[in-house]
């Protein structure tokens, strides 16, 4: 049972983690352009969204077991569809095929391991769906560090052919490699049994009795059963004395229910999931090399891995109370000493926006390679010569009409780098859909005809590659701590808060909310890092986590070895209701 719920947070994983390795192949050999590529990656957020928020009602409606089972074949569907495509339509069918899946697997899993383990093994279980969720990513970070060094050696033959047929074999490759887990997430779910809880609630008590038994001894399933049967009793008494249906913010419900979606919101503002998706940027910006950047992230996955097991071993004994605390007070240690890193070279920082806007001269678009001699003379002309001649990454931040876009930081002491391009396509939306979610006020046909402005064009110089290990190594505590507390405490709080009658349909609005507040941080980090620095940006994770140690030291229960009855009860009669 704890390995097949381990499994899908595997797939949870990869579905995070796999586009990262796969993306650089994809976008040299698939011929789609900027705003198509977006919106592949994209795909796997807008199906998780649309899924999560359907989730709790298919899983009280099917069971929990067969939307498990469910997911997983969605997730194996995905990958053919995908890793055999030949156009735009068939890679965004199966990008939101992954995303509906993971969605599904957020809310089925997460649900149906609370509701099966016994109180002393649920942290400990649901943990494992976290742990292994954590070596999905190690995996996919993996198996992109493989094509990576696979692709660099075919660069070094100079074939341009040879090395177009291997770069789109490559991110085939990437994907049809994470098919097994899904395949073998679809048979472990066909093997397990359904949710006792959900089957007490469908009048089948004797099936209930033997799923109980499956994880607990005879006299601990009995006992079981009973509260079960008491607090059905209790809701059919309180039902016959009012009318109408269950709502999420009734007296009773509202804590939980508020309090589960407050733990999920701020779990997300300590960054994580931006932390994770540009932490090779992130490494590259606080002074190591390419190749460096890509070894830290792989030891960034596998610090979070190894503290998720310590998060497991600890979770049952120490309790969710304690390991939160001591999880958000290390994340705001950790990014507070990320911010300080970063400001030593960002407090140098040079605008030479008027520079580049002479270069534009009227052109809807401009490429040019950031050089020595440019960042000398842009600083020169500045007034700043005296930062001139040390090696320096350029962002500049660009509009047309009211959409802008940052560009990737381009390093003046690398002479083989890409230029650095400004141009329509990658900043003006593709379509309406995509035009509201960039600037709901944003007009989308002036856009398209309005001139190219350079906002900011900003020159900081480049740290020292041991300020940059510094930094790594304070993302490796930030992630440790986030693994120990956070990641491994949020499924718990997710499942353990909310009430039976409202579990399902309770976790597929907290888990929006999370997509959401996960959605809007990936909205703002580039154009806040491209404008202020990652020194802002670390700052206001750090700020967000002071919130998130408060509320969990003044609001959240301890629920360790505690039926969910008994947690539900203890809820009741904090609002004042009688259980």
């Amino acid at each position: 049972m704890k390995f097949v719920g381990g499994l899908g947070g595997l797939l949870y994983g990869i579905d995070v983690g796999i586009i990262a390795g796969a993306l650089p192949y994809l976008e040299a050999t698939s011929g789609l352009n900027a705003g198509q590529i977006s919106f592949v990656v994209a795909a796997v957020l807008l199906g998780t969204v649309i899924s999560t928020l359907f989730a709790g009602l298919l899983a009280d409606r099917i069971g929990r077991k067969p939307l498990m089972i469910l997911s997983g074949a969605l997730f194996a569907a995905s990958i053919p569809v995908i890793a055999l495509s030949h156009g735009y339509q068939p890679l965004i069918l199966g990008r939101l095929c992954q995303g509906i899946s993971a969605g599904l697997i957020g809310v089925a899993v997460p649900l149906y391991l609370a509701e099966c383990l016994a109180p002393e093994d649920r942290g400990q279980g649901t943990a494992m769906f976290q742990w292994l969720l954590t070596i999905g990513i190690v995996a996919a970070a993996l198996v992109g560090m493989y094509f990576s060094l696979r692709v660099e050696e075919v660069v070094k033959l100079g074939n341009p052919k040879l090395l177009f047929a291997y770069q789109d074999r490559a991110w085939r490759s990437i994907f049809w490699v994470s098919l097994p887990p899904g395949l073998l997430f679809v048979l472990g779910s066909l093997g397990v049994a359904e949710s006792p809880r959900w089957l007490f609630r469908r009048g089948q008590a004797q099936r209930a009795l033997e799923a109980l038994l499956r994880s607990r001894s005879s006299e601990q399933a009995r006992l079981e059963l009973k509260e079960m049967e008491r607090n059905q009793a209790s809701e059919r008494i309180k039902a016959a004395g009012r009318q109408g249906t269950e709502r999420l913010l009734q007296r009773k419900y509202a804590l939980p229910f508020l309090l589960a979606c407050l733990i999920l919101a701020l779990n997300q503002t300590t960054g994580i999931n931006s932390i994770i998706g540009y932490n090779t940027a992130v490494l590259i910006q606080s002074g190591l090399s390419d190749v460096q950047a890509h070894w830290g992230y792989i030891i960034f996955t596998m610090v979070q891995a190894s503290a998720t097991v310590v998060g497991m071993l600890l979770v049952d004994r120490k309790g969710r109370k304690f390991l939160l605390s001591l999880g958000t007070a290390g994340i705001v240690a950790s990014l507070v000493m990320t911010a300080f890193l970063f400001h030593r070279s960002e407090r140098h920082r040079v605008d030479v926006r008027h520079a580049i806007q002479t270069m534009v001269d009227g052109r809807t678009q401009l490429a040019f390679h950031f050089t020595p001699e440019l960042e000398r003379q842009w600083l020169n002309e500045a007034g700043h010569a005296d930062l001139a001649g040390e090696p320096a990454t350029l962002t500049v931040i660009y509009s047309y009409g009211g959409f802008s876009a940052v560009t990737p930081a381009a390093l003046s002491n690398h002479p083989l780098a890409s230029p650095v391009e400004l141009n329509p396509s990658s900043c003006i939306p593709a379509n309406k859909v995509l035009a509201f979610f960039s600037n709901p006020f944003g007009s989308l046909e002036r856009a398209r005809t309005a001139p190219l402005r350079i906002k900011h064009a900003l020159i900081t110089p480049l740290p020292s590659e041991q300020n940059g290990w510094l930094v790594a190594l304070t993302l490796f505590a930030f992630v440790a701590f986030y693994a120990l507390g956070p990641g491994i405490c949020v499924w718990l709080a997710l499942s353990e808060l909310m009430p039976t009658r409202i579990r399902s349909n309770g976790m597929s609005v907290a888990l929006v909310i999370n997509e959401a507040v996960a959605t809007f941080l990936a909205a703002i980090f580039l154009p806040t890092v491209g404008r202020y620095g990652y020194t802002t940006m670390f700052l206001l994770f750090a700020g967000f986590t002071v919130l998130y140690f408060v509320s969990v030291a003044f609001l959240l229960p301890e629920t360790k070895g505690k039926t969910l009855e008994e947690i539900e009860a203890s809820f009741s009669r904090a609002a004042g209701v009688q259980p």
